[in-house]
């Protein structure tokens, strides 16, 4: 570790329906924030559950985790509100100066946590978004949406990345005193790196390995949520013309 040590790692997950993931994404999640403590990158972590009104055992399991652990906190949404409310509320509940995302599935190895925070240290990044080495295990149907979504996304927004929807985002927890994310359906991965990139932060990627969903089912992909989508990203898009660079970043 070479620096001064984050203050606080905040890592959250939304969760509808994932009682049996709950106890796997934590674990994990914990076992990688006690390295990061032990190495010197960090002096502190918080866990958060971000329950999306839940119909499984999903409630249940997370309030008992975070009676056991003080490091696990819980917000339980009285409503269903899809990944975009998710996430703005993991976002605000977030009280790390660093803060990351994941889904409950856990889509990549939490080893790589430590990868990104050394990236994130290293380049000054206000964020490291990862992206998917090999998309074959989703299958060709989701690995095609992908890729003219992100092509999408570059014509309309003028922002190139790879796999932007990717649930691996580590964050700065000072950006987001300038950004206010706006979208509840699942355009909001995109929309976070769209503002933050027009906002003049520096957002770096690298490559991690990936594993898809074992248990349970994705909803990504269906026909409302990808409705949702582009309605958000019109939106998005005649809001951005208004956006201005923050003040006294660094070039």
């Amino acid at each position: 570790m070479t620096g001064t040590p984050f203050q606080k790692l905040s890592i959250f997950f939304p969760m509808w329906n994932e009682e049996l993931y709950i106890h796997r994404a934590v674990g994990y999640a914990k076992d990688e924030c006690e390295r990061l403590v032990a190495a010197g990158e960090i002096l502190d972590y918080e866990l958060i559950i971000v329950d999306d009104a839940s119909t499984d055992s999903t409630p249940q399991l997370a309030d008992a985790l975070a009676a056991a652990d003080p490091h696990v906190k819980v917000v339980h949404h009285p409503v269903n509100r899809k990944l975009g409310g998710s996430m703005k509320t993991g976002f605000a509940t977030a009280s790390g100066d660093l803060v990351l995302y994941s889904d409950a599935d856990l889509p990549f190895d939490m080893a790589q946590v430590a990868q990104a925070v050394h990236l994130l240290r290293y380049y000054e990044a206000d964020i490291v978004s990862a992206y998917r080495f090999d998309r074959t295990g989703e299958g060709s149907a989701r690995a095609i949406y992908t890729y003219f979504y992100n092509l999408f996304i570059k014509g309309l927004f003028g922002v190139r990345m790879r796999d932007i929807n990717f649930a691996f985002k580590l964050c700065r927890g000072s950006i987001f005193e300038h950004i206010e994310l706006k979208s509840e359906g699942s355009f909001i991965d995109a929309e976070l790196i769209i503002r933050a990139r027009k906002l003049g932060f520096d957002v770096i990627q690298f490559g991690v390995d990936y594993f898809p969903r074992t248990r349970g089912e994705s909803t990504l992909a269906s026909g409302s949520v990808i409705r949702k989508i582009l309605s958000e990203m019109f939106a998005l898009r005649k809001e951005l013309k208004g956006l201005q660079p923050v003040a006294g970043l660094k070039s």
